[in-house]
């Protein structure tokens, strides 16, 4: 074996191992959300985050070239805005989600925005979508349904919270692509806290209300989860190719399930984890589609 593939093996294994640590972090960040969201207002505890979040991404900003000018700069800057409160509505919606649906079942459905993202890479982006994929997204949705249970009696309207917010997720996903044709990923980066920081402040800080003091701590590690998961992500891709960890992406889904079920007495319906696999069997279907057709 010769020293690039060597390289480009050893890569491949670090972009693996940080995609899991990623999910990991990330799947802590929802539990916490979780609960904080379970005792003050949604819009509050994000905004908090996002006020952290803003001075993360000013800071990685500030070291780079340029600094934060060189950051700011952008040719689009209402498709920038556009999708920085894009993310932060979803975010809203994904914790307002975890509270009422709790996290094992709002992370299956969550778990089709991949499915998602392709089915509307055309329309967004122009690009061609074969009829393999279309077949997995249509394999995906079965899924979706079999979790929702519509038509047997148990169908809460609840149950579309994070359906909604896997398609705010997904069309985030394919504005970051669309952006991305001009602007590097530390614009897109800077601008999604900024402007979501402002965004969250005009809308949380009508309902600002006491915490109590051990809440602050969780609060505290809630920022420092927020800003630790984008750090790893961002590691993730500097060192790995995104088709090689993207599948990998899933463990969130793992990690923020057994959460659900250890610390918050959730329980995995056998519908819900029949559904998840069909939805993940499409996920990486279209994953392996993708780079195949790369």
């Amino acid at each position: 074996m010769t020293k690039g593939y060597v390289l480009k093996d050893s890569n491949a294994r670090l972009g693996i191992m940080l995609m899991v640590s990623t999910t990991f972090v990330f799947a802590m960040q929802d539990g916490i959300s979780r609960h904080l969201a379970g005792e003050y207002n949604v819009l509050m505890v994000v905004m908090i985050r996002y006020w952290f979040f803003a001075a993360f991404v000013t800071a990685v900003a500030a070291r780079k070239a340029g600094g934060i000018r060189a950051a700011a700069s952008t040719s689009q800057p209402w498709v920038q805005s556009f999708r920085a409160v894009l993310l932060v509505a979803e975010i809203c919606v994904a914790i307002w989600g975890f509270t009422v649906l709790g996290l094992v079942e709002s992370h299956a459905v969550f778990a089709c925005y991949p499915l998602l993202i392709a089915a509307l890479s055309g329309p967004v982006l122009g690009e061609s979508v074969g009829w393999r994929r279309w077949a997995a997204i249509g394999v995906g949705f079965v899924g979706i349904v079999i979790i929702l249970q519509p038509g047997y009696g148990v169908f809460q309207p609840a149950a579309i919270i994070p359906l909604v917010s896997a398609l705010m997720f997904a069309l985030y996903g394919l504005l970051t692509r669309y952006v991305a044709r001009t602007d590097s990923a530390a614009t897109s980066f800077f601008w999604t806290g900024t402007v979501g920081m402002v965004a969250m402040t005009l809308a949380g800080m009508w309902f600002w209300e006491p915490m109590r003091a051990p809440d602050w701590g969780w609060m505290g590690l809630l920022c420092l989860t927020g800003a630790g998961g984008h750090y790893l992500l961002i590691k993730t891709y500097e060192v790995a190719e995104a088709s090689v960890v993207q599948p990998f992406a899933y463990f969130q889904l793992v990690f923020a399930s057994v959460m659900g079920v250890i610390l918050f007495d959730e329980v995995i319906r056998s519908n819900v984890a029949i559904g998840t696999t069909i939805i993940v069997a499409a996920g990486l279907f279209t994953f392996w589609r993708e780079r195949q057709a790369r």
